[in-house]
């Protein structure tokens, strides 16, 4: 069951919301969980006599969990909550660029994972992110991502 302070946090719902539940967040970093059932709704047709987690899915898991740290890290500023249920709410993280995308080891129906993102740096409205996915203590995928806050108000 996904913890409710994520729904605050990031617009993402199901099925498209890959992270579970906050485990730790630090003044630069966060660390997430995400089980995988099986049930989800890429396994039928992504290798289905032998079912892996999509590396792309991975990545997006990690970038939810950034998108909850810089949620939670900068509330008070532009980078506010952006569930659609408040009228303060005007934008959403969007990534524009993934660098050094390593993938080390798979992900099966059934695997927990952990996600680490790590906050580098923020130049004018863009955040720079390191992110890793580790299985029982193994790396799965490690990158690096930048994202910024884009605003949802309609323009007249």
């Amino acid at each position: 069951m996904t913890d409710p302070i994520i729904f605050d946090a990031i617009p993402h719902r199901d099925p498209f919301l890959f992270v579970d539940e906050i485990i730790h967040q630090g003044e630069k970093e966060i660390i997430c969980k995400k089980t995988f059932t099986g049930k989800e709704f890429f396994y039928a047709g992504h290798y289905p006599h032998y079912p892996i987690t999509p590396g792309v899915i991975l990545c997006e898991a990690a970038m939810q969990a950034g998108a909850i740290f810089l949620s939670k890290k900068f509330a008070a500023s532009e980078f506010a909550n952006h569930t659609s249920e408040s009228a303060n709410h005007v934008g959403v993280p969007v990534v524009g660029r993934m660098n050094d995308v390593k993938f080390r080891q798979m992900v099966r129906p059934g695997d927990e994972v952990l996600l680490h993102v790590t906050f580098v740096e923020q130049i004018s409205d863009v955040f720079y992110m390191k992110a890793k996915v580790t299985i029982d203590g193994k790396t799965a995928v490690t990158f690096e991502f930048a994202c910024k806050n884009v605003n949802t108000e309609k323009q007249a």
